[in-house]
């Protein structure tokens, strides 16, 4: 009689409800394995939208739609596609933006003395910001992660992530995981649903301290997230403390953001 294989080498099983719990585990052991060998001690997240580009790739759509619309009549799907083609252009400076910033906390990372790589740029590891953070960390020498999730519409990994530091993760939960585990900023760009649930996951994480409250989280584009949220009135409702408030930073350049997030990281994470 033909033996039995050992259940970790059933397929049928594995992907089954029986070895769940299983693959919830792999998906812990699996990247603490790998950053324990690439030598990452900490992290500063970017989050944000998918959807923005590069300002170059956004005149270039311009372009294209112009050209299209030179062939044919106006329509109204057209015209909103060119509409929307001029706000990705006015978006692309977040683009850039998060590119730089990634660049500006790289470079300075890599004059620290540490046997260990800290403050590694981590994303989302898709497009968008998440490619724009990836690429700034990139061009700038340094080790950078990206954290992708499978999706039903596929959702390929950036160009720009550090070989050996781009993960796939099918648990949305333990894909947040690692983004709070290992961090110690997160930095909010303008995004949609998924980043302003993570802005709030990290926000609730801070507030209950489920991680240390030295986390520092930059809420970055005043003029988009003035529109988007207003969090004062949580406060003058009562549903958050006013102390609460003070767990949110708002940049509105690379600039401003790397000062505050470099004094920040030496405060708490270097002294």
């Amino acid at each position: 009689m033909k033996s039995q294989k050992p259940a970790y080498l059933i397929p049928e099983f594995m992907r089954g409800d029986g070895g769940r719990p299983l693959r919830i585990l792999a998906e812990y052991l699996e990247p603490l394995q790998r950053f324990e060998r690439e030598k990452i001690q900490d992290t500063i997240v970017f989050f944000g939208s998918a959807r923005v580009t590069g300002r170059e790739q956004a005149r270039r759509d311009i372009a294209r739609l112009r050209a299209s619309r030179r062939r044919g009549r106006p329509d109204t799907h057209r015209l909103e596609a060119v509409r929307l083609a001029r706000m990705g252009l006015v978006w692309s400076r977040y683009y850039e933006e998060a590119r730089e910033l990634a660049h500006m906390l790289t470079t300075w990372s890599l004059t620290l003395d540490s046997p260990r790589h800290r403050f590694v740029v981590c994303s989302g590891g898709g497009p968008g910001i998440m490619e724009a953070a990836n690429r700034g960390a990139h061009e700038a020498g340094g080790k950078t992660i990206g954290l992708n999730i499978t999706l039903p519409h596929e959702q390929e990994s950036n160009p720009y992530i550090s070989r050996n530091l781009s993960f796939e993760f099918h648990y949305f939960f333990m894909r947040k995981f690692w983004f709070a585990y290992l961090a110690k900023a997160f930095v909010i760009f303008p995004g949609g649903f998924g980043t302003i649930d993570e802005l709030f996951e990290m926000l609730a994480l801070v507030q209950t301290k489920k991680i240390t409250d030295q986390h520092a989280v930059v809420l970055y584009g005043r003029t988009y997230w003035d529109e988007i949220l207003a969090f004062k009135p949580l406060a003058e409702w009562g549903a958050i403390s006013p102390s609460d408030l003070r767990l949110l930073r708002r940049a509105e350049t690379p600039q401003e953001a790397f000062d505050h997030l470099k004094d920040h990281l030496v405060k708490y994470h270097l002294r």
